[in-house]
């Protein structure tokens, strides 16, 4: 990062086509438009951009206060999915007498082009613009240059053909391209699938990439590009097998039927007395952490290896193992924390698909959503070296069911939590002062679990009972 007097001097910089002053503090758009271009790097000058808040054109300070606020919500640009690929950039605050400067510092891109919803920024001396078709073929031929990924490599013996470009038009483009670039795109189907990343030029073939995301028989050129499911009867491989299927296609295809075949075939409910109110069913494992589980394993996979992914359900126990163990800068000792891309073309893709949602999130999500259904912390095994396993038990819950004792402890417990729930809100409260005051993160589940019952048995009001859903809703203890 830039030390304080090396800031001072960029100030005064005549290089404006890699410096952004402002006084600005909210204007977002414009920031990370700024940090869009200066990840592409037109004039590939190889020198880090630099967003500077708190200056004026002239290179005096505005008396700006950089408070932790600010701080965050310029650091936050670099995960919140608005730029992708994802830029390498660093925050820093700088205090100086005649005020601070927050100071983002952008490194030049291995995969250009980047772009900013849509949308390909780039820098032209003082001002920014949106790259023209020439030149963001010259960010394509830059970035091919840098190429190192398996998914970003020519998938030899491919062509056009083996890839459902229909589908690509028709579902894809719109979501990741801005509407009006994309009428105004006059380029051939090849040029703008190389844009994107899906194509070689050079090579007159799909990419990996391509194949994985959207080929018509991936499998027949990357044979482990499958999902194989079994269900065990017992708690080892060795017992009789129950159910299996191999759930095969190209991402675009194999999501959709995962998903369905997940919430259908492996999560099963039980009804269980929840409160002296009314039964609820109880999941086996919430079908949300298991796509978030399984959408990952996709993501992350090894794909040159013929290990399919495994999906294996035993009698206790869920077992997810997929080919690759951590790549590059994720290690045992700093998972979850730090994440790291094997496959980046097709992790940008399965956002743009709207399979995968905030980065490096994932694991915490499962954690909450399977601690909220009662199942116990998920165990990862991050030491395998050519593979990574997640087992995933079944809700604690279940075990609540089966003798009238243990019936009668369930009721008696979650009694307590909505007798709990009624005494705090004898003053008006919010769904998420509820949240926080019972230490749960699930909307969903606290509103189904314990407030719609309560309102239901004439425990609970709503402050606004004609709007709902209202954001300014709050409950409070009904009057007796």
């Amino acid at each position: 990062m830039i030390s304080k007097e090396e800031v001072r001097e960029l100030l005064k910089s005549t290089e404006t086509y890699r410096i952004e002053r402002t006084t600005s503090t909210g204007d977002m758009d414009k920031f990370q438009e700024a940090i869009c271009a200066f990840s592409n790097d037109l004039p590939n000058s190889k020198k880090n951009g630099y967003l500077i808040l708190g200056a004026y054109d002239n290179g005096t300070l505005s008396g700006l206060k950089v408070d932790d606020d600010l701080l965050k919500k310029i650091s936050a640009i670099r995960s919140n999915g608005n730029i992708l690929p994802l830029p390498i950039m660093s925050v820093e605050r700088f205090e100086y007498e005649d005020g601070d400067l927050l100071v983002a510092e952008v490194s030049p891109s291995l995969v250009p082009p980047v772009r900013y919803r849509g949308r390909t920024f780039i820098r032209i001396g003082p001002r920014r613009d949106i790259a023209s078709e020439a030149e963001e073929r010259i960010l394509l031929e830059r970035r091919t240059s840098y190429m190192a990924t398996f998914d970003a490599t020519p998938c030899f013996g491919a062509t056009i053909n083996d890839i459902d470009t229909g589908f690509i038009k028709r579902e894809y483009l719109p979501q990741i391209i801005d509407h009006e670039v994309l009428a105004s795109d006059s380029r051939n189907i090849k040029e703008q699938l190389a844009a994107i990343h899906l194509y070689d030029l050079t090579h007159e073939c799909p990419t990996n990439a391509a194949m994985i995301l959207f080929g018509k028989d991936p499998q027949y050129y990357m044979h482990g590009c499958y999902v194989q499911y079994v269900h065990f009867a017992g708690k080892d491989r060795g017992s009789e097998i129950v159910n299996e299927r191999q759930i095969k296609g190209s991402l675009s295809k194999m999501l959709p039927q995962l998903e369905n075949f997940v919430r259908d075939a492996v999560v099963t409910s039980r009804p269980m007395p929840i409160s002296m109110l009314r039964e609820e069913n109880v999941l086996n494992y919430p079908d949300l952490a298991l796509r978030e589980l399984l959408m990952n394993a996709c993501m992350h996979r090894d794909y040159q290896s013929n290990m399919p992914i495994r999906l294996y359900q035993y009698e206790d126990r869920i077992e997810i193992l997929n080919a690759g163990g951590l790549y590059g800068e994720a290690r045992p000792e700093n998972f979850p924390t730090v994440n790291d891309y094997r496959n980046p073309i097709v992790a940008e893709a399965m956002r743009g698909l709207k399979y995968v949602n905030m980065f490096n999130r994932g694991i915490q999500r499962v954690k909450n959503l399977l601690q909220e259904n009662g199942n116990p912390e998920p165990v990862f095994n991050v030491d395998k070296i050519t593979a990574f396993e997640v087992i995933v038990r079944p809700s604690l819950s279940l075990n609540l069911v089966t003798d009238e004792e243990n019936v009668t402890k369930s009721v008696t417990k979650l009694s307590d939590t909505l007798n709990d729930i009624i005494d705090f809100c004898s003053t008006p409260r919010s769904m998420a002062e509820i949240m926080e005051h019972l230490g749960l993160k699930h909307r969903y589940n606290v509103k189904h679990r314990y407030i719609d019952p309560l309102i239901e048995g004439g425990f609970l009001v709503m402050t606004i009972p004609e709007k709902p859903n209202s954001r300014s809703q709050k409950y409070k203890r009904a009057l007796t």
